[in-house]
């Protein structure tokens, strides 16, 4: 594993203590600055902008948020572009999350973030389980 890879899993497994802690100002330093961002929520339409995605967590993080364990993650180095795709496990199930990262001003910083559903699981052959797909 490269240094840049480590450094982006360190920075994603940040990302999960903000949320865990609840700590917008934590949140708020994960966000890229001068780059467009965009975040999709579970269930949620799209957010454009800095302004409509740090309002977004803000209103998660005041909240009752459930706590999120993450697992499984796979990074992909683009250059100073990269993202990592992992497991998110909530109370109600496990989601799929894909973060998106740029090198902004020395440091990796999300631009997106997702989270869905998984409609369907593999077994240990690579076969589905379930889901509509099958």
């Amino acid at each position: 594993m490269s240094a840049a890879e480590r450094e982006l899993l360190d920075v994603n497994d940040a990302f999960y203590r903000a949320f865990n802690a609840h700590d917008a100002a934590a949140m708020d330093q994960m966000w890229a600055r001068s780059a467009a961002v965009a975040c999709i929520h579970p269930g949620w339409q799209s957010l454009t902008g800095r302004e409509a995605v740090m309002a977004s967590w803000r209103g998660i993080l005041l909240g009752p948020a459930p706590t999120i364990n993450h697992s499984e993650a796979s990074v992909h180095l683009l250059g100073d572009t990269a993202f990592i795709v992992c497991i998110e496990e909530i109370p109600d199930g496990r989601l799929i999350a894909t973060n998106i990262f740029i090198r902004e001003d020395g440091r990796w910083r999300l631009v997106h973030h997702q989270a869905g559903p998984i409609a369907r699981e593999l077994d240990d052959d690579d076969t589905p389980r379930s889901g509509f797909l099958n």
